[in-house]
Parts: C-alpha cells; sequence; structure tokens
C-alpha cells in the first residue's frame, strides 16, 4: 500500500539526521515557494488547454503589451529574473509564430528589438484578463494578511536579489 510523502519537517528532519553538518534551514522557505507555485500553476493550467500561448509566454509577453518602445532581451531577462538562454529560446517561438517581432538595435548590433504584434497583443488580451480572474479566486483567502505576504515576499526577493550580485 502506498505511503503519502513525508511532511516537510520530517524531510528537513531526515536529512538532518543523515547528514548532520548539512544546513537544512532553507528547505522551509523554498519549499514552501515551490508548493505555491505550484498550486499557482494547477489553478491557471486550465486557462491555457488549446490556447494559442503557454502561461510563461504570457509572462514573457505581458512587459511587451503596453510598452511605448521596443523592448530588449537583456531587460525583458532581468525583469521576468529569468536566463537569458530561456527568454531567447522562448522569443524565437513567439517570432516563430508571429507573435513578436524583432528588429535590429541601432544602438548595439548585438541586441534585437522586440515589439509585440497584433496578434500578440491580441493574445494576450484574450487570456491574461483570465489568468488574473483565476489568481484573484486563489488568493481571496488572504483577506487582511495581503499585504503581510506582500511585504515579506518583496523582503525575500530583495534578499535574493541582493545575493545574486556580484559586482
Amino acid at each position: 500500500m502506498p505511503t503519502s510523502p513525508a511532511s516537510p519537517t520530517d524531510v528537513r528532519a531526515q536529512w538532518a539526521a543523515h547528514n548532520p553538518g548539512l544546513d537544512t534551514s532553507p528547505m522551509e522557505v523554498v519549499g514552501l515557494l515551490k508548493r505555491a507555485t505550484g498550486l499557482l500553476d494547477r489553478a491557471v493550467e486550465p486557462l491555457y488547454a488549446g490556447a494559442p500561448l503557454t502561461a510563461p509566454e504570457v509572462d514573457t509577453l505581458i512587459p511587451l503589451r503596453h510598452a511605448t518602445d521596443p523592448v530588449i532581451a537583456r531587460s525583458l531577462a532581468e525583469r521576468l529574473g529569468l536566463s537569458r538562454a530561456g527568454v531567447s529560446k522562448t522569443l524565437a517561438k513567439l517570432e516563430k509564430r508571429g507573435f513578436i517581432t524583432r528588429t535590429p538595435n541601432p544602438a548595439d548590433r548585438r541586441a534585437s528589438l522586440l515589439t509585440i504584434t497584433e496578434s500578440g497583443a491580441k493574445a494576450v488580451d484574450d487570456l491574461f484578463p483570465r489568468q488574473l480572474a483565476a489568481e484573484v479566486d486563489l488568493l481571496a483567502g488572504l483577506g487582511d494578511d495581503r499585504e503581510w505576504v506582500l511585504r515579506a515576499l518583496g523582503r525575500l526577493v530583495e534578499t535574493m536579489e541582493g545575493q545574486g550580485r556580484h559586482d
């Protein structure tokens, strides 16, 4: 008979017992982040069944949707907190399907200027409001804790961004 997975506390204790010198403290925060991300993905997944875009593609297009000037991929990757390679791969797929255009950047020949196309804007305008509605439903239970959660997540992001800088 299958058993249910161990709780995060049990898993942390098992690792600490197995390897007493191992700092298992990140497991609490990272485990909750992964669980929250999984729940969010599961809530919006049905919206994208048969849609012309995936949820990550919509996330990539959103900053382009109301941009008044073309955007470069490097700044898009930084804004999204994603790797340049991953964003580049997504952009190539979006360009191939006609959701964005790339034009040479006269100021830097190594970078292209990205612009959302009319079909890209239409797809975002159709999908993103439905995604937001699902997220509203998912987060409705926060109530008065919403501001506290935002401050805590903001602090977490600041900490993580500070650790990622190697100037």
